[in-house]
């Protein structure tokens, strides 16, 4: 090969491999620029699915429901329990936790009888008492509902007693523009001017305030103020009845003619305070029972029934102040400063003297008597005496007020003492006094005792002044005379009065609820045209109201000027479209229904 050649093999040789480190250098780069590509489209996608979850995590959290917090949850709390609803339930399970004060003996007013039912029924009383129901009145959930109750009402009433007086000052709304679209409607031409509408409207009591070609009235606000009325009476009944319970008292007596009473605690037979009631806190005043006297029918078919009770007292209002006389009849009390003495019921009290086996005088005195028969008061009682020697003596004692034979026993037929006489039935032994159980004065315990003698079902009658000598040297006893009782109720309520004025006030306000309805009229004048509209804001009402809307229309015809008036007056033509008879409104098959909530104004169409 020549030199050229060479030198041209060269030259091809190298180019050649230039090309090839070119083609190599671009691969490379173009591999990397392919790399770098894939890279960033990597990363730009792995940032778009981050931006995404983050878009969708803050989606979710405002999506999910904020904590109400305490003051939340307090704000539902108030909202729930002066709901209208959660009155409604607190006053049915206040009716509700009545029930069983009536069902069960209550501590307050007969502890004997739930000391009885305890003895009868343990098992079940220990269960009871655990509720409270031998103390309904006083119990804690009872205390809780009334509590509740209150609460709930006063925070229903005076929110919406302030939007009532917001209501009340607030001026009727002005008139809608097409007054034929509402429930009552009527159009006629004549010459009515606005202030002669205002004037008609104003006479029928309503609130009017004129605009420009309008004139706007409304009445019926007491419908309101009746029932917020009825509510606050409510409240004021209750809260009377729980001062009365608070402050107030109450107690039973059994005065015997001849005997008399101081109003002190210790002298009642039984007694129920207020948990704020003191022995300091009982007016002083005192009475003596002067005499009884009970009158009956004498014969015919109503023979024995009571005609009336009349108890001659003699009272002292105070200890300083003089004796006064008072006749106490039934439903007749006596007031001294607000505390109330009722007769509530009476009976007889023979008298007796015990005379026991060592001669001593063991007992004398009246006896009082339960009736037996309220038709003749034939009479049961008990007298107890403990302080006899050598034994104690009882003695179970049957009153006939007026007694006559009959075959073999005797009977009373008359409720008057006519004829007054004792069968005793006398025992002795041991009477139990000492032994810590309560026991009834009514009531004889013939446990450890022994009759005196031969018992007999009907033994013989004693008379006044007569006597009987106990067998075995126990002594003897004497019937000496014929006394009579009477029961009385004693009672201090300071809630009493405002609870009578709340009742008036409730039954007041439910009237008014009852029976106002609240309606608008409005009346619009244009170019001797005359547009009356009417809407009754009371549910049910539309009925009543078509035909004082009726009135209103023939009021407003009757105050136009009669040469405005279209037609001929001796006719009777109104003037009106001739397609309309006269006295017929005009209401649109679209027409509201009249039950807007308040201050709402009808479609201005």
């Amino acid at each position: 090969m020549s030199a050229p050649d060479d030198l041209a093999s060269a030259v091809h040789d190298e180019t050649v491999r230039d090309e090839t480190v070119h083609d190599e250098t671009v691969h490379d780069e173009t591999v990397h620029d392919e790399t770098v590509h894939d890279e960033t489209v990597h990363d730009e996608t792995v940032h778009d699915e981050t931006a995404v979850e983050a878009r969708q995590k803050e989606t979710r959290e405002r999506a999910r429901p904020a904590g109400l917090g305490p003051v939340g949850w307090m704000r539902w709390a108030w909202r729930t329990l002066t709901s209208m609803r959660t009155a409604l339930i607190l006053l049915f399970l206040f009716a509700l936790g009545s029930v069983p004060g009536s069902i069960y003996p209550q501590r307050g007013v007969d502890p004997s009888r739930v000391a009885e039912y305890f003895k009868d029924n343990p098992t079940q009383a220990k269960w009871l008492d655990r509720f409270w129901l031998f103390d309904v009145f006083s119990s804690p959930w009872f205390a809780a509902i009334y509590l509740l109750l209150f609460i709930s009402l006063a925070g229903c009433v005076f929110p919406r007693a302030l939007t009532h007086l917001k209501e009340i000052r607030r001026r009727p709304p002005a008139a809608p523009r097409n007054l034929l679209r509402l429930p009552h409607s009527e159009a006629f031409e004549g010459g009515l001017t606005l202030e002669q509408a205002a004037a008609a409207l104003r006479r029928r009591r309503f609130r009017v305030v004129t605009g420009d070609g309008w004139v706007s009235a409304e009445k019926g606000y007491l419908r309101e103020t009746g029932n917020l009325l009825f509510h606050v009476a409510l409240l004021a009944l209750l809260f009377a009845i729980g001062a009365g319970g608070l402050f107030g008292y109450r107690g039973n007596v059994l005065v015997v003619e001849g005997d008399g009473f101081s109003n002190a605690v210790a002298a009642y037979d039984r007694f129920m305070p207020g948990s704020r009631v003191t022995a300091e806190s009982l007016e002083p005043f005192s009475f003596t029972l002067k005499d009884f006297q009970a009158s009956y029918v004498a014969a015919g078919e109503k023979q024995g029934q009571p005609l009336d009770y009349l108890a001659k007292l003699s009272v002292q209002d105070s200890p300083t102040s003089r004796p006064r006389d008072v006749d106490l009849k039934v439903n007749d009390p006596l007031d001294v400063n607000g505390t109330l003495t009722y007769l509530i019921g009476h009976g007889y009290a023979p008298t007796f003297r015990v005379t026991d086996g060592k001669g001593q005088v063991a007992y004398d005195g009246p006896v009082p008597c339960l009736a037996d028969d309220q038709a003749t008061y034939t009479s049961e009682c008990v007298i107890k005496v403990p302080d006899a020697q050598p034994t104690q003596l009882g003695f179970l004692v049957r009153f006939l007020p007026t007694t006559v034979p009959n075959g073999n026993a005797w009977v009373s037929v008359f409720p008057g003492a006519a004829n007054p006489t004792v069968q005793i039935f006398p025992f002795g032994g041991d009477l139990g006094l000492k032994s810590g159980q309560p026991q009834s004065v009514y009531q004889l315990d013939t446990t450890n005792l022994k009759p005196l003698g031969t018992m007999s079902a009907q033994p013989t009658p004693l008379n006044v002044g007569e006597t009987k000598e106990l067998a075995d040297g126990a002594g003897k006893i004497q019937f000496t005379g014929v006394k009579e009782w009477i029961s009385l109720q004693i009672t201090y309520d300071p809630g009493r009065e405002p609870a009578l004025l709340a009742a008036a006030a409730a039954v007041i306000g439910l009237v008014l609820s009852l029976t106002i309805r609240r309606r608008r009229v409005w009346v619009r004048v244009k170019d001797g045209k005359v547009t009356v509209g009417g809407l009754t804001r009371t549910e049910g009402g539309g009925a009543a109201f078509a035909e004082e809307f009726a009135q209103i229309v023939t009021a407003l015809r009757g105050d136009q000027p009669a040469h405005d008036q279209g037609g001929d007056p001796s006719t009777g033509d109104r003037g009106g479209e001739p397609d309309e008879p006269a006295g017929t409104g005009h209401v649109a098959p679209d027409a509201p229904t009249g039950n807007a909530a308040p201050g709402a104004r009808p479609d201005e169409e």
